[in-house]
C-alpha cells in the first residue's frame, strides 16, 4: 500500500467533478470582485482549465473508440485493450483496509472535521495484482499508475472523522488499456548486459562473500584475472537464468505504457466508456465557448 498524494487522487477518476468545482469557486470569486478586470481574469481562469480538461477527455474519448478490442489468448504484444471478468490470482485474497471487503483493487482517503471543513489525514492505494478473464484466456494487470474509473464509492463518518473508499470488486466487467509484454516464456526477449551489471553490483555490494568466491591467492583483493573469472561466471548464470526463464510458459500482463500512453482501468463495457469521455469533452468544450463569449461581451 502507497501513500497518495492529492493531485494523485485527482487523476484517478475524479478530475472532472473537482474541475467542475473550481470553476465554481472561480465564478464566486469573480461575482464578489464585480469589477471589469476581476471577471476576465475569473473567465480566462475557467477556459483555461475548462480548455485543459476538453482535451484530456477528447484524447482519452478518441483512444478508446480507436483501439481495437483484443482477445487474450491472440493478444499482440504492445499497447491493447481487453475486456473480460475481474478475477483474483490463485491464492490471493486482497481486503479493503477499512470496511474489510474482498476486492481486486482499493483507495481511500481518511479526513478529520476542523471547524467546518474536513483536513487531510491519510490516504492509501493497493498495487496487487489482478486478473481478468474473457473466456479465451486471462491476464494479469499491475493497477500501479492507472487512471482507475469505478462507481463504487463507499463515505463513512464516524468520531469526527470522514473516510471514502474507492474499490473494483470481483466479478464485474473491467475494461483495461494499457501495455502487453510477457516476462519469460519461449519468445522472452532480454537485456543480458542490463542484467549482468545488475548481478556484478549485487556480488560486489558483499566483499566479503565476493573475497570467499573469487580470491584464488588469498591476498584480500580481486585481481584483473581473478574478475575476469567473476565476469565470466556472472555471464555463465545471467545465460542460465534466460534460459529458464525461456523454458516457462511465460506471465502474460498488461502495465503502465513506458511512452506516456493512456493506462485506463473502468469497471464498464468500452461504449460505456466512450460514451463517458465524449459527454465530459462536450461539457468542456461547451464552457470553454461560454467564457470566450463572455469575455467577448465584457471587452464590449
Amino acid at each position: 500500500m502507497l501513500p497518495v498524494r492529492w493531485a494523485a487522487e485527482l487523476q484517478l477518476g475524479a478530475a472532472n467533478l473537482a474541475l467542475g468545482g473550481s470553476n465554481v469557486l472561480i465564478l464566486l470569486i469573480g461575482f464578489y470582485q464585480p469589477s471589469r478586470i476581476g471577471w476576465q481574469i475569473s473567465l480566462v481562469l475557467v477556459g483555461l482549465t475548462s480548455f485543459w480538461a476538453w482535451y484530456t477527455n477528447l484524447k482519452r474519448y478518441r483512444t478508446v473508440a480507436d483501439t481495437p478490442t483484443s482477445r487474450i489468448a491472440s493478444a499482440p504484444q504492445g499497447y491493447i485493450e481487453i475486456v473480460g471478468r475481474g478475477k483474483q490470482p490463485p491464492g490471493a485474497s486482497l481486503v479493503s483496509p477499512l470496511t474489510g471487503l474482498p476486492c481486486l483493487w482499493y483507495r481511500f482517503r481518511v479526513e478529520r472535521q476542523n471547524d467546518n471543513h474536513w483536513e487531510y489525514v491519510s490516504s492509501g492505494i493497493s498495487t496487487d495484482t489482478f486478473g481478468v478473464d474473457d473466456g479465451s484466456g486471462r491476464i494479469l494487470i499491475d493497477p500501479d499508475g492507472a487512471e482507475i474509473i469505478t462507481p463504487h464509492k463507499r463515505v463513512t463518518r464516524s468520531g469526527g472523522y470522514r473516510t471514502t473508499e474507492w474499490t473494483l470488486i470481483e466479478g464485474e466487467t473491467i475494461y483495461v488499456i494499457g501495455e502487453h509484454i510477457t516476462l519469460g516464456g519461449p519468445g522472452a526477449m532480454f537485456d543480458k548486459k542490463a542484467d549482468l551489471s545488475t548481478l556484478l553490483t549485487e556480488w560486489k555490494q558483499n566483499k566479503p562473500a565476493l573475497l570467499a568466491r573469487f580470491d584464488a591467492n588469498r591476498d584480500g583483493e580481486i585481481s584483473l584475472e581473478e574478475w575476469g573469472h567473476v565476469r565470466q561466471t556472472a555471464s555463465n548464470e545471467v545465460d542460465r537464468d534466460h534460459f529458464d526463464m525461456r523454458l516457462s510458459d511465460g506471465i502474460h500482463l498488461i502495465r503502465k505504457p513506458a511512452h506516456g500512453q493512456a493506462f485506463l482501468i473502468a469497471n464498464r463495457e468500452v461504449t460505456l466508456l466512450v460514451s463517458h469521455f465524449r459527454l465530459w469533452s462536450w461539457a468542456h468544450l461547451a464552457l470553454m465557448l461560454a467564457t470566450l463569449l463572455g469575455l467577448i461581451l465584457i471587452a464590449h
